[in-house]
């Protein structure tokens, strides 16, 4: 009797470590509607937009293979019509691999700079088929979408995508809701992104969906702005008083944005990547 117990705790056991690691491996998926024929598409932590027309979808970033293979059968299922343009927000993989699941019906677009690094990097996605520096406007089934460059920022190549039916913009990695930028700013133009910043919250929108977290507002943008501005002068004045880097991270805690995703894990990383930005752009005595 104690060994069938025993036995039965153990296959118990066993099977709730199999539902948890199953858990774990499956990813959260989800299709919600912004505004309109707009709409969002969720792989985990990952965001994109997709514009649904009576002649095609215009898709964004397809995140991974396996992401952008169940889309396009949602899209399929759900709107009967194909992806007939993709458009990469900038060239880094975790956003914009898997672009070949839609090269038999779409016209792939990224600024020009991301091309480069696509081919440069051997990135695991489709090449762009269509290239452009500054602005470029797509049509579709009575739809718009422009495609802006404000310069450089978490890449030297993110583009903001504007839908003006929809009065929102998507925009990648250089901003988002109350959360702070990735990590050690890598691959990142800290005067520029401030610059580029201010020209996003100049442009005429109501909705920003962002990369990464929640859908919020043009008003979100100026507070990850000044987030930037005031983390370039704490870190600076204390490079100036000669600190070491640790000390640096010991002093510079930013509590204003203490209730922002992610502060616990990358306030550290942050001051981190802004000592080296500084230290790499700025001319001491």
């Amino acid at each position: 009797m104690r060994s069938a117990v025993k036995g039965l705790l153990a296959s118990l056991v066993l099977l709730a470590s199999l539902s948890g690691a199953w858990a774990q491996d499956t990813p959260k998926r989800a299709i919600t509607q912004i505004a309109g024929d707009l709409y969002r598409f969720q792989n985990n932590f990952h965001y994109s937009v997709f514009l649904v027309t009576p002649e095609g979808i215009v898709a964004t970033d397809p995140i991974n293979a396996d992401a952008a293979a169940w889309l396009k059968a949602e899209l399929a299922t759900r709107f009967k019509v194909p992806v007939k343009y993709l458009i990469y927000s900038h060239d880094h993989a975790d956003h914009i691999a898997g672009g070949e699941v839609f090269a038999d019906t779409a016209t792939v677009i990224a600024h020009a700079n991301a091309a480069t690094h696509i081919a440069g990097e051997a990135r695991p996605t489709a090449p762009p088929d269509i290239t452009f520096t500054e602005r470029m406007t797509l049509a579709l089934g009575g739809k718009q979408v422009e495609l802006i460059y404000l310069g450089k920022n978490h890449s030297d190549n993110s583009i903001v995508m504007h839908f003006p039916a929809e009065i929102a913009v998507f925009a990648v990695d250089f901003v988002a809701v109350n959360r702070l930028p990735y990590r050690n700013l890598p691959n990142s133009y800290v005067e520029d992104w401030i610059e580029s910043l201010k020209k996003l919250e100049a442009m005429d929108f109501d909705i920003l969906a962002p990369g990464h977290g929640a859908v919020g507002t043009r008003a979100d943008v100026a507070p990850q702005r000044r987030y930037l501005e005031e983390l370039r002068a704490e870190v600076l004045a204390r490079i100036r008083q000669g600190m070491p880097l640790e000390q640096i991270q010991a002093e510079v805690k930013m509590p204003a944005y203490a209730d922002w995703g992610s502060y616990a894990d990358w306030i550290a990383l942050n001051v981190e990547g802004m000592h080296r930005h500084l230290l790499n752009h700025r001319r001491g005595n």
